[in-house]
């Protein structure tokens, strides 16, 4: 499965790339694939331990702030391996094509 996430302190000022690179190290920690993203991140890997990485970033957020604010975009489909590359590879190809 792949799972995009976005938490987001509120009240904590303007830039928030501190908060950003404490989830990412919890991410790294892991070890469940990811991608750091301008807006988000995106995780691969069985549900448990997706969603286990989610809560812990959602829980050192707490830790950091009295409130915050979460969204979770979920892609689940059967029989996939490797469907962060295989959909990005999947749409430059058909990029591809229509460029011939």
């Amino acid at each position: 499965m792949i799972a995009q996430f976005k938490i987001v302190p509120i009240g904590e000022g303007e830039s928030l790339s501190s908060f950003v690179a404490e989830c990412v190290s919890i991410v790294e920690m892991s070890g469940v694939r990811y991608q750091l993203t301008p807006m988000s991140t995106i995780l691969e890997g069985e549900y448990a331990e997706v969603m286990e990485v989610i809560k812990s970033c959602h829980d050192r957020m707490l830790e950091l702030s009295d409130r915050v604010s979460m969204s979770i975009e979920i892609d689940d489909r059967k029989g996939r391996d490797d469907a962060m590359t295989q959909k990005v590879l999947s749409v430059k190809e058909k990029l591809e094509r229509k460029k011939n």
